[in-house]
């Protein structure tokens, strides 16, 4: 993560009303900004272990879904998600 928050929360404002995503270098650490008119709102998170999934960038700029984010904000393979088995019944 080469830029500081004003650095990136200046490219945010440009643009506006959207989420953008920053990944670190290592790839351990994800930056969330969303500006809203008023202000910009920082969200930071750092894996422990593994790094996030990135997807691949052509021209600069990806667009996910908010399902997509979901996944990788929780460290999920977003690009093949797998459904996990749920037992029939409980009890």
């Amino acid at each position: 993560m080469r830029c500081g928050f004003p650095s990136l929360a200046l490219r945010v404002q440009e643009v506006g009303g959207n989420l953008f995503c920053f990944r670190g270098k290592r790839g351990n650490l994800l930056k969330v900004i969303w500006h809203d008119g008023q202000g910009a709102c920082l969200f930071t998170k750092r894996l422990e272990r593994g790094r996030f999934i990135w997807p691949t960038v052509e021209g600069g700029a990806v667009t996910i879904s908010p399902a997509q984010l979901s996944y990788l904000l929780s460290g999920i393979d977003w690009r093949n998600p797998q459904e996990t088995w749920r037992p029939a019944r409980i009890g």
